[in-house]
């Protein structure tokens, strides 16, 4: 049974350790339904810990991850299933299979979900590839390029329409605008702002980008050091008396992007 709470997301005492080391140390915390939730925090500071263990790809040390109501670190492989079919997730790097077009990239999920539900006509994958390249802003005729012909932002378009592809209600991006140049980090922060007022998903993304945390977060949970520091509104967050967020937030680059949203 789904969570009736308003989170979908719910972390709880959530540690990770590797050897001796704590990467992260009871982490509590809850993605909303229908926000944008940024994780900001210091390389090395646990960020892309947190969200490998939220998608299940490792087990914690101590604590649960909840996602709709079940345990994603369930050994009931349907429930594992079910979940992976309501979250999309867009890797940092955008990690498209460099050996399959933009198509078979964008229809990978569908192809390996819909053969346990009997199948989907190749007609009804064609369509539904097209429809998220359109979605995204991409134009159908790419499909059928590969993903070295792509340019960075484009690539970042098509991982975003894979994501998308299942119809998930969850949408998890870590460094979204990563290796982009401005223009097109502004580009892809405004279509990410746009599908979520569309979709209504419920997003936590994981960015070291201050314009992409500005423009889009409706709450900011900060990592420092393997804590949890704060979650809050931006404006919360940045009246904090901390040395990383004096450093993230108050630098000449975090003080402009601010500045420019008023606070």
């Amino acid at each position: 049974m789904e969570n009736a709470t308003d989170a979908v997301v719910e972390v709880r005492d959530l540690g990770v350790r590797f050897g001796s080391q704590w990467v992260l140390e009871h982490i509590d915390l809850d993605l909303k339904r229908g926000e944008i939730l940024s994780l900001v925090g210091a390389s090395g500071s646990g960020k892309t810990t947190l969200m490998r263990q939220i998608i299940g790809l490792s087990r914690p040390s101590q604590g649960s991850v909840h996602v709709l109501g079940h345990s994603v670190h369930d050994d009931d492989h349907e429930v594992a299933r079910m979940l992976r079919a309501r979250w999309g997730v867009l890797f940092q790097h955008s990690a498209l299979f460099s050996a399959l077009t933009v198509f078979e990239n964008i229809a990978f999920p569908l192809r390996e979900l819909e053969k346990r539900r009997g199948g989907l006509s190749e007609t009804d994958i064609h369509a539904l590839v097209i429809l998220k390249l359109e979605m995204v802003g991409l134009k159908g005729d790419i499909a059928w390029l590969m993903p070295a012909e792509l340019s960075g932002g484009m690539a970042k378009r098509v991982a975003l329409a894979r994501a998308l592809v299942l119809d998930a209600d969850i949408l998890l991006l870590d460094e979204p605008t990563s290796g982009l140049d401005p223009d097109s980090a502004s580009e892809f922060d405004q279509l990410l702002g746009e599908l979520h007022a569309t979709l209504n998903l419920s997003a936590l993304v994981v960015t070291h980008d201050i314009n992409t945390l500005a423009a889009l977060s409706d709450r900011v949970a900060v990592v420092d050091s393997g804590r949890l520091l704060t979650v809050g509104s931006l404006q919360d967050v940045v009246d904090i008396d901390n040395p990383f967020i004096e450093r993230f937030f108050h630098g000449s680059r975090g003080a402009a992007a601010l500045q420019q949203r008023g606070l």
